[in-house]
C-alpha cells in the first residue's frame, strides 16, 4: 500500500552537483521549488541553467547530492511514471517533419495515450496554430515552431513544465503570445513551472520567485519583487541592472 503524502515542495535539492569530465558545472547547496509556482532561473550563458533543467527533468543523474521530487528521493533512473509528470520545452525544439497537428498528437503517443483529435485541436487553438494544423513544420517560422513545441507539451496537461529559453530570438508578437500561454497554464491548471531565461524582464513579468545562477553556483533566491528591488547580493543587483556579471 502506498501511503505517500503529497509534499508542498515539488523539488528539494541539497548539495546537488553535476560534473562533466571531472569539471563541476553545477553545485547547488540548497534549493526548493514549490508546488504550483513559477520560478525563473536567470543568469548569463554558461552559468548552469540548462544543466539544472536536465537534472530536474531526469535526463541525467546528479554526480552527487540529493534530489527529491514530490517528497521522494530520486534514484539515478527514476521510474517512468515519475518522468511522465515532467515535460520540457527546449530552446531549439526537435520537431518531426510532419504536420503541425501530427507533431502535437505525437506528444500524446509518447506518453502512451491515444491521440485525442479534440484535445489536439483545442491545444492548437490555444497557441494560435489552428490555421496551420496541416502545414508541415519545415514551412514554419521560428516563432511558429516554438508554439508547436509548446503545444506538444501543453496537450499532455503536465504537472510540471520546464521551459528552456522559450522565447529566445523571437519577435515581440510571439514573445507576448508564449508568455501569455505560460501565465494561462499556471493560472488555469496550477501547473508548476520552472523558466530558464537570460531575459530578466521576462522573469519579472512571469515568476513568483527568481534565482540567479553564476558559474554553476546559486547566488540568491527570493520573491520576485525582493529579487529585483532589494537583493542581498551585489551580483544580483548588478545583473538585474543590466551589467555584465561573470
Amino acid at each position: 500500500m502506498d501511503n505517500h503524502v503529497e509534499s508542498p515542495d515539488l523539488y528539494r535539492m541539497k548539495a546537488l552537483r553535476k560534473d562533466y569530465n571531472g569539471r563541476t558545472v553545477l553545485h547547488i547547496g540548497a534549493l526548493t521549488i514549490n508546488r504550483g509556482e513559477i520560478m525563473a532561473v536567470v543568469g548569463p550563458s554558461g552559468s548552469g541553467k540548462s544543466t539544472l533543467l536536465r537534472l530536474l527533468n531526469f535526463l541525467e543523474p546528479a554526480s552527487a547530492g540529493e534530489l527529491h521530487f514530490d517528497g521522494r528521493a530520486m534514484p539515478a533512473d527514476p521510474p517512468l511514471a515519475t518522468r511522465r509528470k515532467v515535460t520540457t520545452v527546449f530552446q531549439r525544439p526537435q520537431l518531426l517533419n510532419r504536420s503541425v497537428s501530427a507533431n502535437v498528437a505525437f506528444g500524446l503517443r509518447l506518453r502512451g495515450s491515444v491521440a485525442d483529435n479534440g484535445r489536439v485541436h483545442q491545444t492548437l487553438e490555444r497557441v494560435g496554430m489552428t490555421a496551420l494544423a496541416q502545414s508541415t513544420t519545415r514551412t514554419l517560422s521560428g516563432g511558429e515552431c516554438q508554439r508547436v513545441a509548446l503545444a506538444r507539451a501543453l496537450v499532455l496537461q503536465p504537472e510540471v513544465l520546464l521551459l528552456d529559453e522559450p522565447t529566445a530570438n523571437l519577435d515581440p508578437y510571439n514573445v507576448n503570445l508564449i508568455e501569455s500561454l505560460i501565465g494561462e497554464q499556471h493560472l488555469l491548471y496550477n501547473a508548476s513551472i520552472v523558466l530558464v531565461t537570460h531575459n530578466v524582464f521576462q522573469a519579472r513579468r512571469l515568476a513568483q520567485r527568481c534565482a540567479l545562477l553564476l558559474d554553476g553556483k546559486l547566488i540568491e533566491v527570493a520573491p520576485t519583487e525582493t529579487f529585483f528591488e532589494a537583493p542581498t547580493d551585489a551580483r544580483v543587483a548588478a545583473f538585474v541592472g543590466g551589467q555584465m556579471v561573470y
